[in-house]
């Protein structure tokens, strides 16, 4: 015995074209393989069956022919259920072109970007970051309404502007599209990133540069870092501090560094007493 392509499209046999696209909508995007990777097998025949009663009733002559026949009276292959989805979609979803101009077959709309800033800190320590996404879903009738929903990502240590962490198949509904969260960086009043190198500028005026200082700075995790300056600064000097800096994603318990770069401070102008007691000390 056939199948039973109303049955199979939950509609009755006086189903008006409308109601046939309608139906065949919610069914597919229900039973759509990529959106069942726990089931696939499952899916993909229940999917290949909406397909094929979707083809046959959507056909006039085809659907006369089943109507007074049934399945057995007919022939041919059936088109190919991804070709049959990619049809019906093709109106509300973007697609890339051939070089014919016709529509190429994609597997997967376009990956929806969504850009998530953290501040140096929560790349710093890992974090959970609440986002809100508006996707949009398809109703039994076949439009398309917006949807907020509230995402948690998890931010690693580590991470850095650009990391991409993807949601598979969590984009509009319709042809299955990925949602790719890419992590953003916002400024740092003291440090700014170079790698995983924390940098931070410091000012000094000459008088420290050549005598010593001190340095008090408050690290990403909140301790007080104290540096004791002995050596002569000089101009574009640069201080490296081992594993000050931040963590590094993909080797846990290691750091990067941290780099004090100088910039000293000259005077504008010195009195002629001054002049002379600065070449009497370093013997210009």
């Amino acid at each position: 015995m056939g199948f039973d392509y109303y049955n199979i499209l939950k509609v009755n046999r006086s189903a008006t074209d409308e109601d046939l696209k309608k139906s065949y909508r919610r069914l597919a995007i229900r039973w759509h393989p990529d959106k069942n990777p726990s089931n696939k097998e499952e899916a993909e025949a229940k999917f290949k069956q909406i397909s094929e009663a979707y083809e046959v009733l959507s056909d006039a002559q085809r659907r006369a022919i089943y109507d007074q026949h049934g399945e057995e009276g007919l022939k041919g292959v059936p088109r190919d259920a991804e070709d049959i989805f990619t049809e019906i979609f093709a109106r509300s979803t973007r697609f890339q072109a051939d070089g014919s101009g016709s529509a190429a077959r994609p597997w997967k709309a376009p990956a929806v970007e969504r850009k998530l800033a953290c501040s140096l800190e929560e790349l710093y320590h890992g974090t959970e970051k609440k986002m809100n996404i508006s996707r949009g879903v398809m109703q039994p009738d076949g439009r398309t309404v917006p949807e907020n929903e509230v995402w948690t990502v998890e931010v690693k240590p580590g991470w850095k502007r650009g990391t991409k962490i993807t949601f598979p198949s969590k984009g509009n509904d319709g042809l299955p599209a990925d949602v790719v969260i890419v992590i953003d960086e916002k400024p740092h009043d003291v440090y700014k990133r170079d790698g995983n190198d924390l940098v931070v500028h410091h000012k000094i005026p000459l008088v420290d540069a050549l005598t010593g200082t001190g340095i008090n700075l408050k690290t990403l995790d909140g301790r007080d870092l104290v540096i004791e300056m002995t050596d002569v600064v000089k101009p574009s000097y640069e201080l490296v501090i081992q594993s000050e800096g931040m963590p590094v994603a993909r080797e846990p318990g290691k750091k990067g560094n941290l780099v004090i770069k100088f910039d000293v401070k000259f005077p504008s102008r010195l009195a002629p007493e001054q002049r002379a007691a600065i070449r009497r000390i370093l013997g210009g």
